[in-house]
């Protein structure tokens, strides 16, 4: 009798909190970013008519892609990261919320006509990187994590170029913009460079018990001042500087996949998502370099190559990985989850695909944004019930007060 009275039911699901939304940066940033994504693809290639306000069309679709999206989803990760990095929540409840807000209207005073909604949205942008590269710095520098003083003032950068870029597309100057946008790409791949090569060996070993994986600082750090450098001889105006050094940032990259035993991860979604990614992010930068150099004339190749092969395929492993691991879920995939990942590879590969001079371009274009829409749109179905929500090992706080008040 005692035996069946000691029988322990399912423990409920916890209902949608605001608290458990706004506990850490990576839940509204991630739905946000990865909804916006999908959303800004489908209405530039499906109704780009509708894209009447200051950016134009192909303008603004640049820029979300970079700073509405890629950059988004970086801050999300970097505010959740800076978390573990210092014992210090940057940012939760509503302050939060309020940086929330100011990438909601943003998002949406780019696509409102007029000169006020455009300075509006300007305005909001700049404050919601400014604003966590300051709580990012405060948190860092409070806990004297000095491996990552350099990482407020990244976001930091990023969130000016943003500004630069924004300045030279309000004055109609195109070939100042390409360059700012290159600039904002090659910064966003310093950032992902600096944070991939950190966590993707940390998730292998941590996954595979046995799998002992070299973090290779010193190449890191090669790696990451020759980028630094490339940007800064881009803006001087020396191609030819530019392309040497961002072969040899690529080639760092790739020979860092081969270094991190790529085979032993083949079996985990989660592992080789994020390694194909980081690989794709290697041949991104060679692509840049023979632009530079002059090889490729057209500037889309290394933009797409970077953009969505790189940071999309990091960008769909990241948000799932790392989402499963601040919600205490189990950390291995599931079939949606593996879906997910094929289509946004199909996505890149279609994409890639439709750059090349042939008769089937436009419906390549076509079934690119239809299998990236679908990818993170099944993303966002499968976690969005889990991201409002409280960690799944934290019981809600009715459930919390009376196992506190149940005598022992």
């Amino acid at each position: 009798m005692a035996e069946l009275l000691g029988i322990e039911e399912p423990a409920p699901v916890p209902m949608p909190q605001w608290s458990a939304f706004l506990e850490l940066g990576f839940r509204p940033l991630y739905l946000g970013g990865c909804f916006w994504g999908a959303w800004s693809v489908v209405l530039w290639v499906f109704a780009p008519d509708l894209l009447t306000a200051q950016l134009p069309g192909v303008v603004w679709h640049a820029h979300e892609m970079l700073w509405g999206f890629v950059a988004t989803i970086a801050v999300g990760f970097l505010l959740t990261a800076g978390t573990n990095w210092t014992g210090i929540n940057p940012l939760k409840g509503r302050a939060l919320a309020v940086l929330g807000l100011l990438w909601v209207l943003a998002r949406v005073g780019y696509l409102v006509p007029g000169t006020a909604s455009f300075w509006l949205a300007t305005a909001c942008e700049l404050m919601f990187f400014a604003w966590s590269a300051a709580a990012l710095g405060v948190a860092i520098y409070r806990a004297r994590s000095r491996r990552n003083y350099g990482i407020p003032l990244l976001v930091l950068a990023l969130g000016v170029v943003d500004g630069l870029f924004l300045l030279a597309a309000w004055r109609g100057d195109y070939a100042l913009l390409m360059q700012r946008l290159g600039t904002g790409l090659l910064m966003m791949a310093v950032i992902a460079l600096l944070v991939a090569r950190r966590v993707i060996p940390f998730f292998a070993m941590r996954a595979l018990p046995g799998l002992a994986i070299s973090m290779y600082t010193r190449s890191g750090h090669v790696q990451l001042a020759v980028s630094g450098l490339a940007i800064v001889c881009g803006l001087l105006g020396w191609p030819q500087a530019t392309a040497v050094l961002l072969a040899a940032a690529g080639a760092i990259a790739l020979m860092q996949v081969v270094a991190w035993k790529p085979w032993a991860v083949r079996r985990v979604p989660l592992l080789w998502i994020l390694y194909l990614g980081y690989a794709a992010l290697g041949v991104g930068l060679l692509v840049a370099a023979m632009q530079s150099a002059g090889w490729v004339l057209r500037a889309a190749w290394p933009v797409h190559v970077i953009g969505l092969a790189g940071f999309s395929v990091l960008i769909i492993g990241m948000v799932t990985r790392t989402a499963l691991g601040h919600l205490g879920r189990p950390l291995r995939t599931d079939g949606l989850i593996v879906v997910c990942y094929g289509l946004v590879i199909a996505a890149a590969v279609l994409r890639l695909l439709a750059l090349l001079p042939t008769e089937w371009t436009q419906g390549l274009l076509y079934a690119s944004a239809c299998a990236w829409a679908l990818g993170f749109g099944l993303y966002l179905w499968r976690f969005l019930p889990m991201m409002i929500r409280p960690r799944l090992d934290q019981p809600a706080p009715a459930i919390r007060s009376l196992l506190e008040r149940t005598p022992r």
